[in-house]
């Protein structure tokens, strides 16, 4: 838990001021998923957003639509497609307007055999 919670909590402040340094115990904390196009096609699409139980992830057509703001950073998506999946390592998300947080993330060709 960061320590400029505690100490607030502690002194009674119900709100503080932005920390001045990023905090240690951030390496803890959940983050969203990145996602690595090539590794990404129709049927990997699916497969992350079946295992998405915020419903952040959606595949329309050739693109997986990425929800940011419903994402809940559970690690679902990373555990069904490690290969196409891997942690931002961004926790402090902000935006102006809702639909800066909605991500278009193009999908690889199919190949045949």
């Amino acid at each position: 838990m960061p320590l400029w919670f505690v100490r607030g909590l502690r002194r009674g402040i119900v709100t503080t001021h932005y920390p001045a340094r990023p905090d240690p115990s951030a390496v803890d904390l959940p983050v969203p998923p990145a996602f690595r196009p090539g590794q990404l096609d129709r049927a990997v699409a699916d497969r992350l957003c079946a295992a998405c139980p915020s419903r952040a992830l959606r595949r329309e057509g050739d693109e997986l639509v990425f929800d940011a703001g419903a994402c809940t950073a559970c690690g679902r998506c990373r555990e069904a497609a490690p290969q196409a999946v891997t942690v931002c390592g961004e926790w402090e998300l902000a935006a102006t307007a809702r639909s800066h947080l909605i991500k278009r993330i193009p999908l690889a060709a199919e190949t045949s055999s």
